[in-house]
């Protein structure tokens, strides 16, 4: 891998995505993420946020541009190299994706899996280290005591740390989140975004979040993309925002999207991943 240092994590050049008989679901997006930030996506549903995402770890193909993460051509990397990036991208997801019959701890341990050379089932059959290890991480997200907890007997914001916390045990360098509140209380969600948020300071790591509270965004990213019809129509530092200015990417028509193609974008936009 190059050293993100010198260059950054995440760079999206002129991405394209038209679907096969679908909408343009993105169109030229542009942008590099340095390491340590914690990047929102925003935009209205349908505003291409989850198709960017899905791009970045070779889940999406773009039609048209280049993608490279940690100095990986996703787009042209081969099986083998895209295996290997996925190991350094985590991906936290809206539903949570535990296994419900499985404790909190083999939940988390499963996070381990990709850096395994065998399957393992069980919480015994991973060495001490590992279940160390994870042990720590549920401890970090505040859920130590339920380790031996069955992972369906949670609420909905417990489940989504067990979730990071299996995340973590990934040791991505990267972290994906894709709508990671949508289904939470404004307490869990805000719990789950500060979770996020110390994780960037304390590992470095680089988050990107796809949020539709503004406020959310607004009170703990570093930086917020706004999408809107596929095109990123805001790209700011939150330090240089206000509540305002934000709020103008849900406005369905402005003058600067009000162009002869626009209602035609926003007529597919309802069918868009």
């Amino acid at each position: 891998m190059i050293n993100t240092a010198a260059n950054p994590v995440v760079r999206v050049q002129n991405v394209s995505k038209q679907f096969v008989n679908g909408p343009l679901a993105l169109d030229d997006v542009t942008f590099d993420m340095p390491s340590g930030q914690l990047l929102c996506l925003i935009g209205l549903s349908g505003s291409g946020k989850s198709t960017l995402l899905r791009h970045l770890n070779g889940l999406h193909h773009p039609t048209g541009g280049g993608v490279r993460v940690m100095g990986v051509d996703v787009v042209n990397a081969k099986r083998a190299e895209l295996r290997e990036l996925r190991r350094e991208v985590g991906f936290v997801f809206q539903q949570f994706g535990l296994v419900g019959r499985l404790s909190c701890l083999e939940n988390v341990l499963s996070g381990a899996l990709g850096r395994l050379k065998v399957p393992r089932f069980g919480v015994l059959s991973y060495n001490k280290g590992l279940r160390r290890q994870a042990l720590d991480h549920l401890d970090r997200v505040g859920l130590a005591d339920r380790a031996f907890q069955r992972a369906d007997t949670l609420s909905g914001g417990q489940m989504q740390r067990v979730a990071i916390a299996r995340t973590l045990m990934q040791e991505p360098k990267l972290l994906l989140a894709d709508e990671p509140v949508a289904s939470l209380d404004p307490e869990s969600s805000a719990q789950i975004m500060d979770l996020l948020f110390r994780i960037v300071i304390e590992e470095q790591l680089s988050v990107i979040c796809t949020l539709h509270q503004v406020e959310l965004a607004m009170g703990w990213a570093n930086r917020i993309i706004a999408l809107r019809d596929g095109r990123a129509v805001l790209d700011r530092a939150v330090a240089d925002l206000d509540h305002h200015e934000v709020m103008e990417v849900y406005r369905r028509v402005t003058p600067e999207t009000a162009t002869p193609d626009a209602p035609k974008r926003r007529v597919a936009a309802g069918t868009r991943r």
